[in-house]
């Protein structure tokens, strides 16, 4: 017994381990954004959060993929992306412009990052509750990673537009505000994990990535902002189809338990051409 349990001690599936390397490169990731951002290097910063956002979307789907998902890695993706994407965005947002702000802009950094981890806490904790099939579609609030792109997104414009406005505590705070809300809210957002493609559209699909890749080689921060400029305004989108998918479904177990809405206005309409009185 004691050797066997040696012996698997020692060895580790290249399956299992993958998607916890994926999620240790965007740890790493996440720590060298902090790194660049004392450096006052804020492209490099950027980019090293995005990379690690890269590696975040790959670990799970990778293991999911694998079948090699497990206890042990979900805990190390919940650290991973605090650090990535709650603690190092807001550090290196402090460093560029929130410091300027105070006390005041150091409350707003505190509370992005509280948020970030309210939000990742409560996602474990749903992870074993089930959700309606309609609903795998969707996530509960902003996730972390797009949490981090959209407070970063003032400073991505100002790589384009110049630093005069956007790098201003006002605009920033405010953005750190929103988003901060944003993830710890009930507000219903894609995310795009149980999406299919049209077999008639995987040949275009295609060749817009590609077209995407070759965009981004030359214009990476107009991609970049186009990106996430997109995200934002596909928030209202998912809200109306989050809504209207639950309304279909509460229509159709209406009709399943035999029940519609018109039904007791139609049954008293029934009574009433009887002459029944039944009651007011």
């Amino acid at each position: 017994m004691a050797a066997s349990r040696r012996r698997r001690l020692k060895e580790l599936s290249i399956n299992k381990l993958l998607p916890n390397v994926l999620t240790v490169l965007a740890l790493c990731a996440g720590l060298t954004a902090i790194r660049f951002g004392l450096q006052e290097r804020w492209e490099a910063a950027v980019w090293a959060v995005i990379i690690a956002g890269i590696f975040d979307g790959l670990d799970g789907r990778i293991a999911r993929l694998l079948r090699s998902s497990s206890k042990f890695g979900a805990e190390l993706d919940s650290l991973s992306d605090v650090v990535s994407f709650g603690v190092a965005p807001a550090f290196v947002l402090y460093l560029w412009t929130m410091n300027d702000a105070g006390h005041a802009g150091w409350v707003l950094v505190l509370l992005f990052t509280v948020c970030c981890g309210l939000r990742l806490a409560r996602f474990n904790t749903m992870l074993g509750e089930p959700d309606p099939p309609w609903a795998h579609n969707f996530f509960t609030g902003v996730p972390a990673p797009a949490a981090a792109g959209l407070v970063l997104l003032p400073m991505i414009l100002s790589f384009l537009f110049g630093d005069t406005y956007l790098r201003h505590p006002i605009v920033n705070g405010a953005v750190l505000l929103m988003v901060s809300g944003l993830m710890v809210s009930q507000v219903p957002t894609y995310s795009f994990k149980t999406s299919k493609v049209p077999y008639r559209l995987v040949l275009p699909s295609l060749l817009l990535v590609g077209l995407l890749a070759a965009f981004a080689t030359s214009r990476p921060w107009v991609t970049v902002s186009l990106i996430g400029l997109a995200y934002v305004l596909s928030i209202p989108l998912s809200v109306r189809a989050y809504r209207k998918l639950k309304s279909q479904m509460a229509e159709r177990d209406a009709e399943a338990a035999g029940v519609t809405p018109l039904a007791p206005f139609r049954d008293r309409g029934e009574r009433a051409s009887r002459g029944d009185k039944g009651h007011p």
